[in-house]
């Protein structure tokens, strides 16, 4: 008699729920050292940030574990730490230093960063990039 080949069959829990996940944080201001020209050098102008931040959908929140979620107190402090460490003459490489920071973080999974010089070219309320950016 020949035996048959049985396999088996897991079933994974399906979730209730599907969850997405965001920080947000709007309109931060700091004044920083930025810009090509040899004003923007000379004196630190506004800048304004935006961000979106996409966190891990699966990260459980704990009422009383900050470690359980992204604190938008922390990305502060480190957005503000890196606009004072050095000049930038790019808003460009300003974001990449704070992606590069940011992503030190396991649970952040994409970053929506607008960037803003307000008041710096006439005839505008502002002038900047807005970079998104991924882990894969």
């Amino acid at each position: 008699m020949k035996k048959k080949n049985i396999k088996i069959i897991k079933f994974q829990k399906k979730e209730e729920y599907s969850y997405k996940r965001k920080v947000i944080i709007t309109d931060l201001v700091f004044d920083t050292s930025i810009g090509i020209h040899d004003f923007e050098k000379k004196k630190e102008q506004q800048i304004k940030f935006n961000i979106e931040i996409d966190i891990n959908p699966f990260l459980k929140a704990a009422e009383n574990d900050l470690e359980s979620i992204v604190n938008y107190e922390n990305i502060i402090s480190k957005v503000k730490s890196i606009t004072h460490k050095r000049h930038y003459n790019l808003l460009e490489t300003l974001a990449e230093d704070i992606f590069d920071k940011l992503f030190l973080a396991k649970n952040i999974t994409k970053i929506k960063l607008r960037i803003e010089k307000p008041e710096i070219i006439e005839n505008t309320s502002s002038v900047g990039v807005e970079i998104t950016k991924k882990k894969k």
